[in-house]
């Protein structure tokens, strides 16, 4: 059965090493007849959540007007979610954090995904990343029903485009294609 998969790349620079393996996640799903959408990040105008808890204390929608209500539109809407992050000092970027604490309003709506993370990085191990995979992991832990399905470490890439050539790309297609 087809699957409607959300890709959300938050790598600053398109084609760097995660947004790579974003790529390949994607053609894997796409050959295995998934419904895939990519989103880049950087691309999208996604403010900082400002704490006014107008989500929170009066149940109405974030007053922010951005593009990051789309995304979690679509975040309800998928059935995968792919989150993916280049590693900055041991943990996700700004962009992905940012996003996710843009998740408050309507968190609870994000349910019963199958969620796979993906991450590159210049650090050769594995455990050293594992810092990272727990940030994801504290936001699954808010959520009602996720499914962790996969990790890829795409480690000991530091320059864009170290990742070719690294058995994370074909293990980032391998995911998506059982998706």
């Amino acid at each position: 059965m087809s699957k409607k998969v959300l890709i959300l790349s938050s790598s600053p620079r398109k084609g760097g090493n995660s947004d790579r393996l974003c790529d390949e996640f994607l053609k894997g799903a796409e050959a295995a007849g998934n419904d895939v959408e990519k989103i880049f990040l950087k691309d999208k105008q996604i403010n900082y959540c400002t704490g006014c808890s107008v989500c929170s204390m009066y149940g109405k929608p974030c007053p922010q007007k951005d593009d990051a209500a789309d995304i979690i539109e679509k975040m309800i809407g998928s059935d995968v979610i792919v989150m993916a992050t280049p590693v900055y000092f041991y943990t996700m970027c700004a962009q992905m954090k940012t996003l996710i604490d843009r998740c408050c309003a309507r968190y609870l709506e994000i349910r019963n995904k199958e969620f796979y993370f993906i991450i590159a990085a210049a650090e050769e191990s594995v455990p050293m990343m594992e810092r990272t995979i727990e940030g994801f992991r504290g936001f699954l832990d808010c959520l009602e029903e996720p499914v962790e399905k996969g990790v890829v470490y795409g480690i000991g890439a530091w320059k864009v485009g170290e990742i070719e050539g690294k058995l994370s790309m074909v293990e980032a297609y391998e995911m998506g294609n059982n998706v």
